[in-house]
């Protein structure tokens, strides 16, 4: 996960084209034993975070109650359904991204987003910690305007904490979702399969001050 010093977006022009075909994937989650991918069960809402190295990120969502499923993908970038040796590349504009489905009526979108901003440094550009890269970028991906107007009113509020901490400004990139790319069968629950393995998240130690209850 280390050595990648890819700290410019590449141009879309100048990104690698991919391929048509889909990266293959389990069909059920390793530890919840739910969909990998949809359909999901009924009232499932979707949810996608980057946070840094996605092995350790979606280890947290994983174990948050309310949460159906996770998975572990490529998004924000141009090629068609890298590999993670392109994504690694720098050459794909993709970030480490993490697929939360999850149910609203046990958890709210607002406590999915205290979970992570407190789980990383938003303030760290093209890196989180020793993982450099446009790839270790942080990011929200909306699936609706409701969450969209939450994860805006989320940052500007984790802005002025952060400020008060002596953190910088917020680097986060907050856009509409565009396609979610699998990536391969071994990332997708990583620390499951390897519970000695490298985690790499790890936050400000600054608490935000949303989400800080489930719906009744």
């Amino acid at each position: 996960m280390f050595g990648f010093a890819k700290t410019k977006m590449i141009a879309p022009e100048d990104a690698l084209p991919g391929r048509d075909t889909p990266i293959p994937v389990p069909p059920r989650h390793e530890v919840l034993n739910t969909p990998l991918t949809p359909p999901f069960p009924e009232g499932t809402e979707l949810a996608e975070f980057a946070l840094g190295c996605f092995w350790g990120a979606e280890r947290k969502f994983w174990e948050t109650k309310g949460v159906v499923s996770t998975s572990v993908g490529y998004e924000g970038g141009y090629t068609k359904n890298p590999t993670y040796e392109e994504v690694c590349s720098g050459a794909t504009g993709h970030t480490e991204t993490v697929r939360v489905a999850y149910n609203p009526a046990e958890v709210t979108y607002e406590t999915l987003l205290r979970l992570f901003w407190e789980s990383h440094d938003p303030t760290q550009g093209m890196r989180q910690g020793n993982d450099v890269g446009t790839q270790y970028r942080s990011a929200i991906f909306t699936h609706s305007p409701a969450q969209q107007e939450a994860a805006e009113k989320s940052r500007e509020t984790y802005q002025q904490t952060l400020t008060n901490a002596g953190y910088g400004r917020i680097t986060t990139e907050i856009t509409k979702a565009p396609t979610f790319y699998y990536a391969e069968h071994y990332h997708q629950q990583y620390l499951n399969k390897n519970p000695n393995g490298y985690c790499g998240i790890g936050g400000t130690g600054v608490s935000c001050p949303i989400g800080v209850a489930p719906a009744e």
